[in-house]
């Protein structure tokens, strides 16, 4: 078996996905088949992180609009997206691979905070790693997390999987025009505007030189693929 072009890699999920065909909550077959992809990846010689987002759950931004203070609705939002990884560590750990969660939050009733220490010996040891919590403070997305904690912990790419198959022009789903892009730099994307990830997410990327790729997890063995190199997507880099 050919070596995956990515020794260790943080997966940026977003939440509203696990929701699968559902508007609220956790879809557990959407979970289950998640779970199953990334042990697929991990078989594959990668060590795989994951940062997953609480839009299935909480949006700071959309409790915000109802009356609590942006602070507040980020911090709901942040603890959703443990709730998120709690329910894909089973799932991993259902399939026979260990699995961890670490949070940004002191809550040693519930799984153990992140460090960077902890991380590694995690990865080492084989286990896939869920970080939640976002980056620990307001206004601050979990795009931007996934390539904070991949930084801090030395991966070698970013993968962000979303439910298309790459950066566009514009949302392809409207605008049956819109040019799809193999590849992007971060200025690019930057400066471009493009909706997939966010600007301060983008530019971070930039200046750790962590290459982003965009692609789509719609197709089971989708995050295996790009692993591979077989995979279609838009790779941001340089």
């Amino acid at each position: 078996m050919a070596e995956p072009l990515y020794r260790r890699v943080v997966i940026k999920l977003s939440g509203e996905y696990l929701a699968g065909d559902q508007s609220f909550g956790i879809n557990q077959p959407t979970v289950d088949r998640i779970a199953g992809d990334l042990v697929a990846a991990q078989k594959l010689g990668t060590e795989v992180a994951v940062v997953v987002g609480g839009g299935n759950i909480a949006r700071g931004v959309d409790v915000s609009t109802r009356g609590v203070s942006r602070p507040t609705g980020d911090t709901m939002g942040m603890l959703a997206t443990v709730m998120n990884c709690l329910a894909l560590e089973a799932a991993i750990e259902r399939r026979g691979t260990p699995a961890r969660s670490l949070s940004a939050f002191v809550m040693p009733q519930i799984c153990e905070l992140f460090t960077r220490g902890a991380a590694h010996k995690y990865l080492a040891e084989g286990r896939i790693v869920l970080l939640g919590g976002g980056t620990g403070n307001p206004f601050f997305t979990t795009d931007t997390t996934a390539v904070l904690r991949a930084a801090e912990i030395g991966a070698t790419a970013v993968l962000k999987a979303t439910n298309v198959d790459g950066v566009y022009s514009a949302d392809p789903k409207k605008d049956p025009g819109a040019k799809r892009f193999d590849r992007l730099t971060h200025s690019q994307a930057i400066e471009g505007g493009y909706k997939v990830m966010d600007a301060t997410a983008f530019a971070l990327a930039r200046e750790t030189s962590l290459p982003i790729i965009v692609f789509s997890i719609a197709e089971p063995g989708s995050i295996g693929a790009i692993l591979r190199g077989t995979g279609r997507g838009t790779i941001v880099a340089g």
